[in-house]
């Protein structure tokens, strides 16, 4: 599924009209119809329900106007604030606003209700729907409107109110291309995006204020989405699209056939990344798997007995050597991928050695943590690689990539891992809320599965096994990426249903073949 900026979606309601003779007001009402649905989906019928409508003067407020009427038609008490002085509402909003007052409907204009009205309404609705501002909103929210948001932001944090807000398309405030936020923005419950998700949904404020997303189809015709022009394409990452993992397990198959993961991990302190990346790949499947590791980690793989370890020459402060880089670069030699990174440490001698490996090894290669920090003094080996390269950066570790800073990477995070993808022709999976996996060539594929439990020690070790994993079982790199991230985050969400905090990494392994098995993919 396409994620679409402001312009984009302008264009195609514009092309859906001109092009395929689509009334713009009838993607209007598929739009206020679709809403209302899904809000019945997951709430319940209307009939009965106290409804309040905050709308606007554009065409997120026609939205609102027709799902009022909708709302209204199914059972609902429907209250209608209109944030606009009537006159100047136009265009398919005017249909929309005419239309609800002509079929009975009443309206409370700013500037001639009572704001304690207003506050009371809010407070004993069953659902306030956010519609003052949808995508285009390009300006900073202030005056009536930004009180408005304020007040039904405060009725939410109530504890007595039992209501829920929801937003349509994006939380009024919330810039749809950045995710930012205008000064004040709408805290949403839920959020119903209208035909297509937009890019402000899933960063920054946006993804904290937007609650639950839904999508509703609108009625744009997929040739028509499929026409969009842009230099970089933005995909969500969904179900239909990530399923068939992996291939069905020919019956005569040995372990050989599922490839053979070489492991580059540990360091004095930390063998416990090693373990987690190692159990990650045998978990995904892996045939074999062998760890490299300082010789004094070797006693924390008694508990993972079908992992083989190579251990080698260590510094006096327990991280990998240069010496050790003879015996890797001879084992290397016949495996199907290398995951390298977890636990290394910053010691100067193994970051040399890891800048060493990448620069002269060009097996298919996915790099994580301390490895990454290596490498963030010499970017150019990236650029000189032979081999795949997959890279998994948490923010900070994406910063110290470019040179930049934490907030400057999550206020622009499509821009910084695209970018860095193109440049160094390097997948970059940017890891986070929504991880992002961006392509050498312009593709950028988002995550939809995961929880904040996941938010702990040791789960991005468990991303790089697998995905190392899938490398080491011949799938395409761009496929191993997107895959093993959403293959990491279905896990999670398994192992987050007995709840999510104190959901720890280990978890999401034992959750791994479930989870491959949910995409469809066959053991036996």
């Amino acid at each position: 599924m396409r994620i679409v900026t402001s312009d984009q979606m302008r264009t195609l309601d514009r092309q859906a009209t001109v092009v395929y003779g689509i009334p713009s007001i009838l993607l209007m009402e598929n739009a206020a119809r679709g809403v209302v649905d899904q809000i019945e989906s997951a709430q319940g019928p209307s009939a009965g329900r106290r409804v309040v409508v905050v709308a606007g003067r554009g065409n997120n407020g026609g939205d609102g106007l027709a799902a009022a009427r909708h709302f209204r038609m199914r059972g609902a008490d429907v209250g209608v604030y209109l944030f606009s002085d009537p006159a100047v509402v136009a265009g398919d909003a005017r249909t929309s606003l005419e239309i609800w007052q002509r079929t009975g409907g009443t309206l409370q204009v700013v500037g001639e209700f009572d704001w304690e009205r207003l506050a009371s309404d809010l407070g004993r609705a069953d659902w306030v729907i956010d519609a003052l501002f949808g995508t285009g909103l390009s300006r900073w929210v202030e005056g009536d409107a930004a009180r408005a948001m304020g007040l039904i932001n405060s009725t939410r944090q109530q504890n007595r109110w039992r209501g829920r807000v929801v937003a349509i398309d994006i939380p009024s405030g919330i810039s749809a291309d950045t995710g930012a936020c205008c000064g004040m923005a709408v805290q949403a419950d839920d959020t119903v995006a209208l035909g297509l998700p937009k890019r402000g949904h899933f960063v920054g404020a946006g993804l904290e204020c937007r609650g639950t997303l839904s999508i509703v189809d609108i009625g744009l015709p997929d040739a028509l989405v499929q026409q969009i022009s842009e230099e970089t394409v933005v995909t969500l990452m969904t179900r239909d699209a990530m399923a068939g993992c992996l291939a069905p397990r020919p019956r005569g198959a040995h372990k050989g056939t599922f490839g053979h993961l070489l492991v580059i991990a540990g360091s004095s302190g930390k063998s416990g990344a090693a373990a987690l990346a190692s159990r990650a790949a045998l978990r995904a499947g892996c045939g074999l798997v062998t760890c490299a590791i300082p010789k004094s980690c070797g006693g924390m793989f008694a508990a993972l007995p079908e992992a083989m370890t190579l251990l080698l020459s260590e510094t006096d402060t327990g991280s990998l050597s240069r010496d050790a880089y003879e015996r890797l670069t001879a084992v290397i030699d016949g495996k199907g991928a290398v995951a390298i990174g977890p636990g290394l440490s910053t010691e100067k001698e193994t970051a040399d050695l890891v800048i060493r490996l990448v620069a002269e090894t060009p097996c298919p290669m996915v790099i994580d943590a301390d490895a990454l920090n290596a490498l963030a003094s010499a970017p150019s080996v990236l650029t000189e690689r032979r081999g795949p390269t997959i890279l998994t950066p948490h923010p900070g570790e994406m910063a110290r990539l470019i040179g930049g800073s934490v907030a400057f990477v999550q206020n622009n995070r499509f821009a910084v891992a695209g970018d860095f993808a193109r440049r160094h022709n390097v997948i970059v999976v940017l890891k986070g809320a929504h991880t992002l996996v961006a392509s050498p060539t312009g593709e950028i594929a988002v995550n939809d599965t995961g929880h904040p439990g996941m938010a702990t020690a040791g789960t991005g070790d468990v991303l790089t096994g697998i995905i190392g994993s899938l490398l080491a079982q011949r799938m395409a790199p761009w496929d191993a990426a997107r895959r093993g991230v959403w293959l990491h985050g279905l896990a999670g969400d398994a192992a987050g249903r007995a709840g999510q905090a104190g959901c720890i990494a280990s978890d999401l392994t034992d959750h791994l073949p479930h989870a491959i098995q949910m995409l469809g993919a066959k053991t036996s």
